[in-house]
């Protein structure tokens, strides 16, 4: 291949019939492979373990469990060494592995996989059709065997040596397909890597180099035997097997190799694996059943008249619940269904032929065509042989035109072609008089035929994503279709006239086209239609009234001022993410159960919702609604009310009886809440109250007794005291309570001890000097988080049998008491941000068995001992499922003492992306840094970079990141500093200057109108959550590359010369800001000196408000404490530089000095009724705590200290808050 690197060229020369792979920048490795690469003969498709492995004439088919293997287990040879037989013999499993003249594979080389032995003297369904199959193939083989240029005008052939092998393309670890005559692999690689992100072609070209290229794109030269059979087994292991029936003493268990493969179990016939027979149970139609006579034990068995049994012992019960519930799908299956999806196909295989009775066939992503490449294959001229035929797949494949065999298939119901790239369909289609479901999704038509008329009992037609205009003409006469699915098309009007004529339409999905508004062409009313989703277009006003029976209606993220709706069948209503400042239904919906106007600019809720009697969810947040109607909370259906991020004031005062089970009023600015609340709101389980201005909570009773049955309190961020934390004794069902960041200082002992059900609890941010021994009583508690405050006596948490999490951070902690043993459960325990602590040796080693174990390590700088110029704090939270799917990377002395380099990344739901970019990214930097100085070259070429080093990991999984480099100007040293920043996904950076906030980071959701451009351009379907294929809302992320093109690595890149008005940069997850506005993050934080309280602050918040997943926040500061062009640095972090100097933020006024005791310094004041509960031997210490209460006197004058050294003597304490930037 010219201009190909040797190692290439080495691969694709060579004369060895063993294939081999590579990218086009490593030597070909050798790989077990399923043929010998002789030219086309080794492209037959078989299945032996796998419906994509390349076999010979007769090996039996797994699939069809009707053609032969249903009736009794069969056996495989695992003989490695294949004989040479007659090419046209029939029943020998080795008759095409090699072309003629084609040397055997070396004795080096890996086996190949095992061979089924033909079964003489046994036929079942389909025995005839297979015979004629098994002759075909033995004369093809033969034929394929003879080069046409060696044959002579006898027949006679000529010994030669094989043809050059075959090359094959793979895409990211999944299928792979041939090449053809014209396509050139360098120069689709090289537009592969153009296509990724990079920009040169030099830089292609080194890429083009590095073996790690093979997960995104590899060559073969030949056909990879593994692109099949090693996916198709599912579970394997060595366990206790017997065969037969479980009575007869001849039988006994003996330990074997056991494989569960596609729809078989394979059991090997001798102890060392899978030497020797193969023993092959087809489980389609069969049972598994459990032995309650032996432990884990499970008995397997295949359907027929000779069904066989083996009983399999397992060595744990984990193992045993998975194979169960694996081989029960495989199991439940039917015999006539055949799925071969991502197979690598390109033509039929023979054996899939070995039985007409199919009646489900899947063949989707695939590479079939219209016309095959080998003249002898199977093409989709074929599938008309299969009469019985009901449903076909052949979505995402190559077909190029629509296949017109299908149309000779008179039983077919179901028929998916979409993501073919198919521009026309053809008028043949009409004679499909028993289609049902017809799937044209993903292609490039602008029409359809008129013969589609003739389809009268087709019920669903797939139009999606497509580019018609306006809606076909021929849907008037399918009077059988009642859905019209035309989403992501090219519709920028909607003429009401055409609804008109399909009477038989009920339901239109028209989301993500491009219409501006609705022609009403004279139309009355349109009473057939009853739902209509107009999701992600572009209009401005709505007049829905022509609707007059609608019933469903989305028109979320579009441009609504005003929306008028009929409301006689009105049962749900989506206007989500608009500008609506009018909105009118008429008459009152008598029958809406679910509303969401939520993200509009309502000010306040329309009469006619308190009139709607059988209301159940109404969702109003992010309005700029000021008062809820006292009518609303009477409404006796009405059970959830969101009206959080509003202009609230007050509730309404005296409350009558109300049914509100979840109740969220957040993001207010409500000083009270009404004082009946909680006693008439009696079926109340959700209150979430947090960022109002609330000093005192209502009661839940007058009396002794209370029926509350609230589970969930969040209270965080209000103005709460001690006088609160008694009335919460009224909820003695309470789970989960949140009141971070009020004014608490101290939670009385009596109240926590009636708090039994207690499960999470977070009291962080308050000015307590101790958790109360009492927390012993709540047995049910997994979570105590009580960082940022005051705390000096490590509390009593370590008593409870389910503590999982432990966070006692950022207090004055200065001993850790532990029992004997660890809580079994106790999986993260934080003690960061406590100077005063000290650990001996003992009890680090008791610690160091907790899974994750935070605590302070020793400062340093680089290598020469030059101190950091940054600060950061950051912390890590788990979402409700205990799984901590976000990693932060944090390096104060990045190269040298003068950069820095911070990062969040989040894995959405899978902890390796985001493990391995915490790990890796800096490297690749640092690389790259070497490489160019343009700040968005090198920060785009990190993040492709990184898309590669995910290797196998990044194909399936994905996430998102966000990545900050600090630097001076190459050209200027002793310039300023420059802050980089890069993201894909939805983490984001956030910088505050003069005390705004400035956004470096920018999101790619289907809400960007460029980005939409480019998915509908690559014809990816996006789903109704908004989701690329159903994967990811981000059309740039890290990983994910099977989603390529459609989802791309590239990263929004921004840089800013950092300035004196610069204070602090934020760097969050997605779960952090999807519950923080940057302005509020900006807000919580400013006056927070100390960056790790501030990260911790930032993730109390998000989890307060909502976020049920993991979250992630770092925070930086300046923090240079070196004597001279840098300044030095005072003890809340900030920097005072000298006179002319600006290398580093300027800082207006010298801090405060911080005040004894803690982070928030205030006196205890102790509930009297808790005097007696005071542990005795902790009487003198109280004693002794409570003299030194008193308030130190004002300082005569503010001066500077230098900052102590870490976890050495007490610093000085700071006031609750210093106005002053960095």
């Amino acid at each position: 291949l010219p201009g190909a690197p040797d190692g290439w060229a080495l691969c694709a020369s060579r004369a060895s019939p063993a294939p081999s792979d590579s990218s086009l920048g490593e030597p070909g490795a050798p790989r077990l492979l399923d043929g010998a690469a002789a030219g086309p003969a080794s492209d037959t498709e078989s299945f032996s373990l796998s419906p994509s492995a390349e076999s010979a004439s007769d090996r039996l088919d797994p699939y069809s469990s009707g053609g032969g293997c249903s009736s009794s287990s069969e056996e495989l040879e695992a003989d490695p060494a294949p004989a040479r037989t007659p090419t046209g013999a029939p029943g020998q499993p080795r008759l095409s592995r090699l072309g003629a003249g084609a040397r055997p594979s070396s004795p080096t080389a890996s086996p190949p996989p095992p061979q089924p032995k033909a079964q003489r003297g046994v036929e079942g369904p389909g025995g005839a059709a297979r015979d004629r199959s098994r002759e075909e193939k033995a004369a093809a083989a033969a034929a394929l065997c003879r080069p046409p240029s060696t044959q002579d005008g006898n027949g006679a052939t000529a010994e030669q040596a094989p043809p050059p092998p075959t090359l094959y393309v793979q895409l990211h670890g999944e299928t792979t397909r041939r090449l053809e005559a014209d396509e050139k692999p360098l120069q689709i690689q090289n537009d592969y890597l153009f296509h990724l992100g990079f920009g040169e072609l030099w830089r292609v070209q080194e890429e083009g180099m590095d073996s790690e290229i093979g997960c995104l794109i590899r060559f073969y030269a030949g056909k990879p035997h593994s692109t099949g059979s090693s996916e198709r087994i599912q579970l394997s292991g060595m366990y206790n097997v017997r065969k037969g029936k479980m009575q007869l003493p001849v039988n006994r268990w003996t330990r074997r190799q056991v494989i569960l493969c596609g729809t078989c179990l394979i059991v090997s016939s001798v102890k060392d694996s899978l030497t020797g027979k193969m023993h092959v149970l087809p489980l389609i139609g069969g049972k598994v059943e459990e032995v309650k006579k032996h432990q884990h034990c499970l008995a397997f068995s295949s359907s027929g008249p000779q069904s066989q049994t083996y009983y399999i012992c397992f060595d744990t019960f984990t193992e045993y619940l998975r194979w169960l519930r694996q081989v029960s799908k495989v199991a439940s299956q039917r015999i006539s269904s055949v799925d071969l999806s991502c197979c690598s196909l390109e033509h039929l295989p023979a054996n899939l032929f070995y039985s007409q009775d199919l009646t489900h066939l899947n063949l989707k992503q695939n590479f079939l065509r219209q016309s095959p490449s080998l003249p002898t294959a199977r093409g989709l001229n074929e599938l008309q042989r299969f009469s019985k035929l009901k449903s076909l797949n052949l979505s995402n494949n190559h077909l190029g035109d629509f296949p017109l065999a299908v149309c000779n298939i008179p039983t077919l119901a179901e028929l998916n072609v979409s993501c073919n790239a198919l521009r026309a369909v053809p008028a043949a289609v009409g004679v499909m008089h028993n289609l049902q479901t017809f799937l044209l999704d993903g292609k490039l038509l602008q029409t359809l035929p008129a013969e589609l008329e003739n389809m009268h009992q087709l019920s669903y037609l797939g139009l999606s994503f497509n580019e018609f205009t306006d809606i076909p003409e021929v849907l008037e006469k399918l009077t059988a279709v009642d859905k019209l699915c035309m989403s992501g098309n090219c519709m920028e009007t909607l003429r009401l006239q055409a609804l008109r004529k399909m009477p038989h339409i009920k339901h239109v999905d028209l989301r993500l086209n491009l219409i501006r508004k609705l022609i009403a062409d004279e139309v009355d009313f349109l009473p057939h239609i009853t739902q209509l989703d107009l999701r992600d277009n572009k209009l401005g006003d709505l007049d829905a009234m022509v609707f007059n029976n609608i019933e469903v209606l989305h028109c979320e993220r579009n441009q609504l001022v005003t929306l008028n709706i009929c409301g006689y069948f009105l049962k749900a209503l989506y206007t989500s993410s608009n500008e609506l400042v009018q909105l009118d239904v008429y008459p009152v919906p008598n029958y809406l159960s679910y509303m969401d106007v939520s993200r509009n600019r309502l000010e306040n809720v329309p009469e006619w919702v308190c009139e709607s009697r059988k209301l159940e969810v109404l969702d109003i947040g992010h309005n700029q609604i000021c008062e809820l109607p006292a009518r609303l909370f009477c409404n006796s259906s009405l059970r959830k009310l969101l009206a959080g991020h509003n202009q609230l004031t007050r509730l309404p005062e005296r409350l009558e009886r109300t049914s509100v089970e979840v109740l969220d009023v957040q993001h207010n600015q409500l000083l009270e809440l009404p004082p009946n609340l909680l006693m008439k709101a009696d079926s109340l389980r959700f209150l979430n109250a947090s960022a109002n201005k609330l000093e005192t909570l209502p009661p839940a009773t007058l009396s002794e007794e209370t029926n509350s049955v609230l589970q969930e309190l969040y209270l965080t961020n209000n103005n709460l005291t001690d006088k609160c934390v008694p009335l919460l004794t009224g909820h003695p069902h309470l789970k989960i309570l949140h009141m971070a960041y009020n004014r608490l200082q101290s939670f009385p002992a009596s109240k926590m001890a009636k708090l039994e059900e207690l499960e999470e609890i977070d009291i962080s941010g308050n000015k307590l000097k101790a958790v109360p021994t009492t927390i012993m009583n709540c047995r049910r508690m997994h979570t105590a988080i009580a960082h940022s405050n005051c705390i000096e006596v490590f509390p009593e948490v370590m008593q409870l049998p389910e503590i999982k999490c432990v966070d006692l951070s950022c207090n004055e902690l200065s001993e850790v008491t532990l029992p004997e043993n660890l809580p079994p459960k106790l999986q993260e325990l934080d003690l960061t941000g406590n100077p005063r602590l000290a650990l001996d040796h003992k009890t680090l080693e008791l610690l160091n068995n907790i899974r994750c174990f935070k605590i302070d390590q020793p400062s340093g700088g680089d290598a020469s001992g030059a101190p950091a110029v940054w600060s950061h704090g950051y912390t890590e939270a788990s979402g409700v499922k205990n799984k901590l799917c976000v990693a932060a990377l944090s390096v104060n002395n990045f190269r040298d003492n003068r950069e820095a380099l911070y990062g969040v990344f989040d894995g959405d739901r899978n902890v390796e992306v985001p493990y391995l970019l915490q790990c890796t990214m800096s490297d690749i930097l640092a690389e790259e840094l070497q490489k160019t100085k343009n700040e968005e070259e090198y920060m785009v070429n990190t993040f492709i970079v990184m898309q590669r080093k995910l290797g196998t990991a990044g194909q399936k999984l994905g996430g998102a990141a966000v990545l900050c480099h600090i630097k001076h100007d190459p050209v200027d040293p002793g310039g300023p500093f420059t802050l980089t920043s890069a993201n894909v996904g939805k983490c984001q950076t956030v910088l505050c200057r003069n005390g705004k906030p400035l956004p470096l980071s920018r999101s790619y959701v289907m809400s960007c109108e460029e980005e939409l451009k480019r998915i509908k351009q690559h014809k990816a379907i996006i789903t109704e959550d908004g989701k690329v294929n159903g994967v990811t809302e981000s059309t740039r992320i890290l990983g994910y590359t099977f989603l390529h093109p459609s989802v791309v690595p590239r990263p929004h890149v921004q840089s800013v010369a950092l300035t004196p008005q610069d204070e602090f940069f934020i760097l969050g997850s997605k779960g952090l800001w999807d519950s923080l506005s940057v302005e509020e993050a900006v807000g919580a934080v400013r006056n927070v000196p100390d960056a790790l309280a501030a990260a911790k602050k930032l993730c109390t918040l998000a989890q307060s408000y909502g976020c049920r997943e993991s979250v992630s926040a770092v925070v930086v500061q300046a923090a240079c404490a070196a004597v001279g062009t840098v300044g030095r640095r005072r003890a809340n972090g900030s920097v005072a530089p000298q006179e002319q100097s600006h290398n580093a933020i300027e800082v207006a006024t010298d801090a405060p000095l911080r005040k004894p005791g803690g982070y928030f310094a205030a006196p205890a004041q102790p509930d009297p009724d808790d005097q007696f509960i005071i542990p005795p031997e902790l009487e003198e210490e109280v004693k002794e705590i409570m003299k030194h209460q008193q308030p130190p006197p004002p300082p005569s004058q503010l001066h500077v200290q230098p900052p102590p050294p870490p976890r050495q003597c007490p610093v000085d304490q700071l006031p609750d808050s210093c106005d002053t930037p960095l």
